[in-house]
């Protein structure tokens, strides 16, 4: 049984083709700019994998141009064991799963299993060095990477993603050393995102501090100024 947060059919940004995303609930990180730490939280909301691969293989219509299923969170590798039964039950249907992680777990079997299985890893490279890691995320970096050259090691189709935040990260020397870092993970694709408010309203609504209150939100002409750094760099 694993507890799950929402759904969300028709998702396009999760990995190859139409996916159908599944949020867990959970997650050792509290990354001051977390836009959905409703996710931390348990829902009350328990599915078996039974359950859930029956909900979900009522979309493989959609499943077309590599699409399928997208674990997240919340953070789903703390359910790797549920990914694991499900993945099997996904198999015999003939769909096939990404997982978009932090990396912030420890590398346990059951993580390897569901790394192995996995389409696609989705991973996010919060921060290059463990300072920053630690103060931002309250995480531990080896696990991450960890995660990241085990996939690298295994050839297991990996992208990363980072997230801008102003006054935090966005600025060329960032830029460089994410880069430069990053040179160690073998990857399909590196994309920036940029740091939002839409999910401001919901630390108000939990009673959670919001550390970045005052940010304002990533414009778009500077993520993509720095998207085009970000891949000068990474092709030299």
């Amino acid at each position: 049984m694993a507890d799950i947060h929402s759904f969300e059919s028709m998702a396009a940004l999760d990995g190859d083709g139409i996916r159908y995303a599944v949020f867990f609930t959970g997650c050792p990180l509290r990354c001051a700019y977390c836009h959905n730490p409703d996710t931390w939280y348990k829902s009350g909301n328990e599915w078996s994998a039974e359950k859930l691969v029956n909900k979900i293989k009522r979309y493989k219509p959609y499943f077309k141009k590599g699409g399928g299923v997208t674990f997240s969170g919340g953070e789903p590798l703390l359910n790797a064991k549920f990914i694991n039964e499900s993945a099997v039950l996904l198999k015999a249907e003939g769909i096939n799963y990404a997982i978009d992680t932090s990396g912030s777990v420890p590398l346990t079997e059951d993580v390897k299993t569901a790394l192995d299985g996995a389409d696609l890893v989705i991973l996010d490279l919060k921060f290059y060095e463990p300072e920053s890691y630690k103060k931002y995320t309250k995480g531990n970096f080896n696990n991450f990477v960890e995660i990241g050259k085990y996939c690298s090691e295994k050839s297991i189709r990996m992208w990363l993603r980072t997230v801008i935040v102003p006054n935090i990260n966005d600025n060329e020397e960032s830029i460089a050393e994410y880069a430069e870092f990053a040179k160690q993970f073998k990857f399909e694709k590196y994309e920036l995102l940029a740091f939002h408010t839409m999910g401001f309203f919901k630390y108000e609504n939990l009673g959670e501090e919001n550390p970045l209150k005052d940010t304002p939100a990533l414009d778009k002409s500077r993520l993509d100024e720095l998207q085009r750094l970000l891949n000068e760099k990474l092709s030299r």
